[in-house]
């Protein structure tokens, strides 16, 4: 495509067209530039890229894209624009024909729940014959062919290669997991959604947002969004938990149907009879359409919501109760969500994501009422996060276990020992609580799984289905699962 093109309605500040050259690339990382590509210059949390421009240029771009004014060598063509992030998002959407605008877009937004809820309306879809793009925190997935997963939502450029990736392949329906970074960044600028799920709000990311105000903002920015979509047929459609304190804001901020689902209070989908077990949950789904009886492989009451949010998202676009059924009776698990290590032992092992403190009240409250003896959790915070949960953490892990076991998580740049510690603020306000600190999450593990007596639940909690572990600079190998069985097998020698 032609620079000039790619520069067509862009809002700029200044502009130098040395040569109007045919652009076969789009990138905001120096090392990824190729012959004859774009470089647009991000200002990272960590780095800025417009210290990148000559490694960029070196490397072959034709032109560049700045924020700020510095140097560009002679001959280059560059454009001034006030937010690359912007700029980016929307030159990459023209680059790759706006593919979204060719699939039925559903965005998934909400602190927790997301990846679950999505991967069920993913289910959905494909027992609705449809073929079906996923894109999370877990993987992304084209069809049957799974991709991997840098951020639970991809930086504008890599997302718009992926949606022309999924348009080209007759993809129908892409359900996407939308953080609110993503919003706020403008990751997801020019991908216009059908529908949008709010699964709900609670503390979380504050180091990124500042406050919980600024945090539904941004969540609201989604359901805003859903009135500039011209461009697909069909009803648009904003889905909401309304049992949720931030339901009312994120309500407002639609100018569309809404589907209401939830348990407490009016709603358009809802559940009657909830029966819940450690193999599952069992309950009645009332809409608008007609009722189900569902059984499902996943447990616990935030999975209730879950599965609502998905049969109304089904609801929506008219897909038959029958299918809806169906798929989420299929549906057998998701990684790293109260997902089961079973090796015969006559204890539970469960590792789940829960990483915010609603999450992990929510995994205890389930791990509860499933265990006929002690809980006993292990748990950390991550570094370079949200600092103010920790003690929050802390409190809930004391307060609802029988006994804490306080560890590292993904610590970053920050050191274990000190996270450990704001953790301990809240552990300690628990009365009579029992916990112990085991800075290594591999022996961490280890003990845990070793005290466990029958009957007893070990909770393994934060990182679920990650397979690393980030310690300084060094992104690890390290598996919560495969460090559960491990323990077992010590467990059965010993």
């Amino acid at each position: 495509m032609l620079l000039s093109d790619l520069l067509a309605g862009l809002s700029l500040l200044d502009v130098s067209l040395v040569e109007n050259r045919q652009v076969r690339g789009i990138a905001y990382d120096s090392r990824q530039v190729e012959r004859d590509f774009l470089f647009i210059a991000i200002k990272g949390f960590k780095t800025d890229g417009h210290l990148f421009v000559p490694d960029a240029v070196e490397r072959g771009a034709c032109a560049v894209i700045l924020q700020e004014a510095v140097p560009v060598p002679e001959g280059i063509s560059w454009a001034l624009v006030v937010n690359t992030r912007k700029a980016m998002a929307q030159m990459s959407a023209r680059f790759y024909d706006y593919p979204a605008r060719k699939m039925k877009m559903v965005g998934v937004t909400g602190t927790n729940g997301k990846t679950t809820t999505a991967n069920l309306i993913n289910a959905i879809y494909r027992k609705h014959r449809m073929k079906t793009g996923l894109i999370g925190t877990i993987h992304n997935c084209i069809g049957e062919r799974i991709l991997p997963v840098d951020h639970t939502t991809p930086e504008s450029a890599d997302l718009q290669q992926l949606l022309a990736e999924m348009a080209a392949e007759q993809v129908q329906a892409v359900v996407m997991e939308v953080s609110s970074h993503a919003l706020v960044l403008n990751r997801v600028e020019e991908c216009f959604f059908d529908t949008a799920v709010f699964t709900n709000l609670t503390q979380d990311h504050l180091d990124f947002h500042g406050n919980m105000q600024q945090y539904r903002e941004a969540k609201s920015l989604l359901f805003a969004g859903l009135e500039q979509n011209d461009y697909n047929p069909g009803r648009k459609w904003a889905v909401v938990n309304v049992d949720d304190p931030a339901a009312e804001q994120i309500m407002a901020a639609c100018h569309v149907p809404v589907m209401r689902y939830g348990l407490k209070q009016d709603a358009d989908i809802k559940a009657r009879d909830v029966r819940v077990t450690a193999r599952g949950v069992a309950f009645q789904a009332v809409t608008t359409v007609g009722k189900i009886d569902l059984q499902l492989h996943l447990t616990g009451m935030f999975n209730v919501y879950n599965a609502l949010a998905a049969v109304a998202v089904g609801v929506a676009d008219n897909i038959p109760l029958s299918t809806i059924k169906n798929a989420l009776e299929q549906v057998t698990g998701v990684p790293g969500r109260f997902e089961l290590v079973d090796r015969g032992q006559p204890f539970a092992v469960v590792v789940d994501y829960a990483h915010t403190p609603d999450g992990l009240e929510n995994v205890l409250t389930t791990a509860r009422d499933i265990t006929t003896g002690r809980l006993i959790t292990v748990f950390g915070c991550g570094g370079d996060r949200d600092r103010a949960k920790r003690p929050m953490m802390g409190e809930i892990a004391a307060r609802m276990s029988d006994m804490a076991v306080v560890t590292s998580d993904n610590p970053r740049s920050e050191e274990p020992l000190n996270i450990i510690e704001d953790i301990l603020a809240g552990v300690r306000r628990v009365k009579n609580a029992l916990f112990t600190v085991v800075p290594d999450r591999r022996e961490a593990i280890r003990q845990a799984i070793c005290s466990a007596a029958p009957g007893d639940v070990v909770l393994i909690a934060g990182k679920g289905h990650e397979d690393y572990q980030i310690i300084g600079s060094r992104r690890l190998h390290f598996d919560d699962r495969e460090e559960a069985i491990a323990a077992l097998g010590v467990l059965k020698r010993m």
